[in-house]
């Protein structure tokens, strides 16, 4: 986990809570449970017809070695084809990662830092060629190139010579750490044991790149199709998208994506009002619309309560992610431990809850791991402060720390309209806070203002809110980057803002980092999370929820704890 990876994903939920929430306390409908086509538009999903997408972001990068999260995301996933993949179900059993061009989830080595992976039979490109080993090799070493950046870092981490490599354009021999003894076979050699490899061979990285059609930055104009449709427009550098079937693609070899639809039409560039205000009304081709980036706003959510039908075409999903206060114990008074938990203590999480939008698009929360069995939830809560805080117990709690007539600190916060680390959440805490006697100063800070403030060691306040989602839904890119002491950057983004570097924590993250039994290793987690709990370096308040409607034709709505979101390789609009 490096910054700039976590800053995307990061970023990308909070955009997600940005129009999901504010305002509309405890109003959501009931959810909406799919899967097996009986959610969404009533009859079984046919092949056929014309999906429209309604998004308010362009698709800017389609190049594979440039994309972020597991199959780039929702469109790109149709066209990008991956060594595993996103398990596509509902809830939690989406959390699950599973085989897509391998056969099956990898083999370690007894350390876990040889995996070996063979390719099933009859994988083609949209053009007909066979899909080969040395294409996965290839469309791996071009994501280290500087021309190709964005992508996510840990291949660079994790491969042997991974750090120093520049790329197939300035280094043709390319990469030792992976070998392709046959046209079915690709075996990776990592630094050190890595037990969720499976997990990294999601990311569009190992998407399959042959070098004869590789065109460098060109080529994500048209990048060869792997997946079960293909490019065939490419508008406004990604604004307006038209993929059609890839006739090559094996629904024989792809156990996940449905490929419902016989086009794909995307329009982006659109206001999120507007977007959600057509797929409402629902009239010619937005029936059959659905949106992958724009949640229902306070406003819009309040409609559905009040009509049946909007709330059958509402999904609602739960992306591993949760808001915390952020403590820096190198600024007083946040060195002493006993004003950290007074201030745990003194949190009243229903007031912050109705400030990020209420119960239907904010859920408590005490741990810092999402509450999903993917991330190794384990419960706890250190500090009960109730549902509205219990501010006697921080008042002798501060007594004990010198304080016995309260004190004054101040919370840095954001300015953005995400209502996460938003206006309205420092509010609610400089509230419940006065109760026990602290008086809370606020310091709003424009976006890129406060990134570089809060995330920077020099410049890190002791008292501010942040928010994590991992890059997959464990607990190792959930937990490691705010808590590992090595992952501490003296200069640039860094997300461990209590910056503790325990050597007893980072044995423990490095001994869970060997275990190539996901279901050990989660326990690990959770049990870690609800050690390092104790010392109130972070509070948790809550997790978000998503809620997206989409048009009255869609069928097989799926929503998975992966992504949180509707999983557009399953729609059906026929």
């Amino acid at each position: 986990m490096r910054q700039p990876s976590v800053i995307s994903r990061r970023v990308a939920a909070a955009t997600a809570v940005l129009v999901v929430a504010a305002g509309a306390a405890a109003c959501g409908p009931k959810d909406n449970k799919g899967g097996d086509g009986s959610s969404g538009a009533a009859g079984k999903p046919e092949k056929g017809g014309t999906l429209t997408v309604l998004n308010s972001k362009p698709q800017e990068d389609f190049d594979p070695a440039r994309l972020y999260t597991s199959g780039g995301g929702n469109i790109p996933s149709l066209v990008f084809r991956t060594l595993t993949t996103r398990n596509r179900e509902d809830g939690a059993a989406g959390a699950k990662v599973v085989p897509d061009l391998a056969t099956d989830l990898g083999t370690p080595s007894k350390n876990a830092t040889v995996w070996t992976y063979t390719l099933k039979d009859d994988l083609k490109y949209e053009d007909g060629t066979a899909i080969t080993s040395a294409d996965i090799k290839y469309g791996i070493e071009r994501s280290f190139a500087a021309e190709l950046s964005g992508g996510a870092p840990y291949l660079r981490d994790w491969l042997i010579g991974g750090a120093d490599y520049q790329g197939p354009y300035k280094d043709k021999k390319g990469l030792d750490s992976i070998e392709t003894p046959d046209a079915k076979t690709i075996v990776f050699h990592l630094n050190k044991p890595e037990g969720e490899f499976p997990f990294l061979a999601t990311q569009t990285q190992t998407t399959p790149v042959p070098e004869a059609k590789d065109k460098g930055t060109k080529y994500e104009v048209h990048p060869l199709s792997s997946g079960p449709y293909k490019v065939v427009k490419n508008e406004g550098d990604g604004e307006r998208l038209t993929l059609e079937r890839n006739p090559h693609w094996s629904e024989a070899t792809d156990e996940e994506r449905k490929a419902y639809p016989d086009r794909i039409d995307v329009r982006s560039g659109l206001d999120s009002a507007v977007i959600n205000q057509r797929l409402s009304a629902s009239q010619g081709a937005d029936a059959a619309a659905v949106t992958t980036d724009t949640n229902l706003g306070p406003a819009e959510l309040a409609k559905v309560t009040g009509d049946k039908k909007l709330a059958a075409r509402v999904g609602t999903g739960h992306f591993g992610y949760t808001n915390y206060i952020a403590f820096n114990p190198k600024v007083k008074p946040f060195d002493n431990p006993k004003v950290r938990q007074a201030i745990s203590y003194a949190v009243d999480r229903s007031s912050v809850v109705n400030a990020a939008g209420g119960s239907s698009l904010a859920e408590p929360a005490t741990t810092f791991l999402p509450d999903q069995a993917a991330f190794g939830y384990t419960p706890y809560d250190h500090f009960p402060a109730g549902k509205t805080g219990n501010a006697a117990k921080a008042k002798e709690l501060l007594k004990g720390a010198g304080y016995p007539k309260g004190l004054t600190v101040t919370l840095t916060h954001s300015n953005d309209k995400d209502f996460a680390t938003s206006p309205e959440i420092a509010t609610a805490l400089q509230e419940a806070l006065k109760k026990a006697g602290i008086t809370v100063k606020l310091q709003g800070l424009e976006s890129n203002d406060y990134s570089d403030t809060v995330y920077n060691v020099k410049s890190e306040p002791g008292f501010f809110l942040g928010g994590w989602g991992a890059d997959w839904p464990s607990g190792g890119p959930f937990f490691a980057p705010i808590f590992d002491g090595r992952q501490i950057v003296k200069s640039g983004y860094n997300f461990n803002s209590g910056q503790l570097n325990d050597p007893a924590v980072n044995k423990e993250i490095d001994e869970i980092n060997k275990l190539t039994d996901l279901g050990a290793a989660a326990k690990r987690w959770g049990a870690l999370d609800k050690k390092v709990g104790e010392q109130a370096l972070t509070v948790p308040l809550f997790h978000p929820v998503y809620k997206r409607l989409y048009g009255e034709s869609v069928k097989n709505v799926v929503i998975s704890d992966w992504t949180g979101v509707l999983d557009i390789s399953q729609v059906a609009v026929k």
